[in-house]
């Protein structure tokens, strides 16, 4: 990781900086961090020779070398201070909630606006909305391209940001180029590295933040975190990382429950962790449950399905919304008990 004396390289200072990696056959990947930008050293080997060239530099203040298998997302790296603005959060350090409809009906639009005008006043930070769903059977509905209009105007009515899944480059590519704040890679697309190259390098340098959910039969955390170092790879470090349970399912449960994983997340990587309850059990009276012991783990956030008149939406609705009485209740105590789990955080690292 090279740290420049100056928050930002210029021109001319990058370009003889990535003519010397390419003699070594190692190429230069800016980040753009907030406030400050660093550069990875991206290739197989690094060699001292490399290293020697490179801090000679007059523009250069050292190179931080990573041991862990991820370079940029580990703590130790310089990315560690990034935050993420989610409305008029910084997360880690505020928290954030992201709610909505599981899927987006496109013939009956009014209730997904009623549904976004009902979680802003209930606290949330984000409107997510399906406009793509990936289904088990092919069969069952799939989603309908004209309701990402309904997503961006739902974002007009309540000034809200807003959230949606993309399963393909197609996907990915009609979102960007309509201003989508936020893409989910879902957890059937968490090992499609493909995929998370192509939605890294087409967001770096915006300000679009990618949530990536942990697939459902990933193994250590450690497999979770180098995901998302394929989308921070290519230039964007607007990554959050989503756990919402995991495969063989628990008993009672839709999957297995997995945000215990959260503290083991934030001592090995800086990105925020937003968890997603909804998901994880299946069920919306299980859903505070686990939305509050997400926070009680230290989750920097909440993914959470909401929907005006959850027996009348589509996709996941029916069984896993939560009301918008709950979800501004949920909100409510989900935010003290975050100030009360940073409080115990401090005191266990001595602060």
């Amino acid at each position: 990781m090279i740290i420049p004396l100056h928050p930002r390289l210029s021109d001319a200072e990058l370009h003889e900086l990535v003519e010397i990696a390419a003699e070594f056959n190692v190429r230069i990947q800016p980040i753009h961090g907030e406030g400050r930008s660093v550069y990875a050293l991206m290739g197989d080997e690094t060699s001292q020779e490399l290293i020697n060239r490179i801090e000679g530099l007059p523009y250069i203040e050292r190179i931080d070398r990573i041991q862990a298998p991820y370079k940029l997302m580990a703590r130790e790296s310089k990315l560690s201070d990034h935050r993420i603005t989610i409305g008029q959060r910084k997360i880690p350090g505020d928290f954030c909630v992201i709610a909505g409809q599981c899927t987006i009906d496109p013939n009956n639009k009014n209730y997904f606006f009623e549904t976004a005008h009902s979680v802003k006043e209930a606290g949330a930070d984000m409107i997510r909305g399906g406009v793509w769903k990936p289904r088990t059977s092919p069969h069952s509905f799939q989603g309908d391209a004209r309701s990402l209009e309904i997503l961006l105007e739902a974002r007009q009515r309540t000034g809200l940001q807003i959230n949606t899944e993309v399963m393909d480059f197609e996907q990915a590519k009609l979102c960007v180029e309509a201003g989508v704040d936020c893409l989910q890679i879902g957890a059937r697309s968490g090992l499609n590295y493909r995929l998370l190259q192509e939605v890294g390098r087409m967001t770096k340098g915006t300000n679009i933040r990618v949530l990536l959910k942990r697939a459902m039969h990933m193994g250590p955390v450690s497999e979770f975190i180098l995901a998302g170092e394929y989308v921070v790879a290519q230039g964007n470090p607007n990554i959050m990382l989503c756990p919402r349970g995991t495969m063989p399912p628990l008993e009672g449960y839709r999957n297995h429950p997995d945000e215990s994983i959260t503290p083991l997340l934030k001592e090995k990587t800086w990105a925020p962790v937003v968890v997603d309850p909804s998901h994880s059990v299946g069920k919306a009276v299980y859903v505070p449950h686990a939305a509050l012991a997400a926070v009680a783990y230290g989750a920097d956030g909440l993914l959470i399905e909401s929907h005006c008149q959850p027996k009348k939406g589509i996709g996941d609705d029916p069984k896993q919304a939560v009301t918008p009485d709950v979800l501004a209740q949920l909100i409510r105590e989900s935010r003290e008990l975050h100030k009360r789990a940073q409080h115990f955080l401090k005191l266990s690292q001595g602060a």
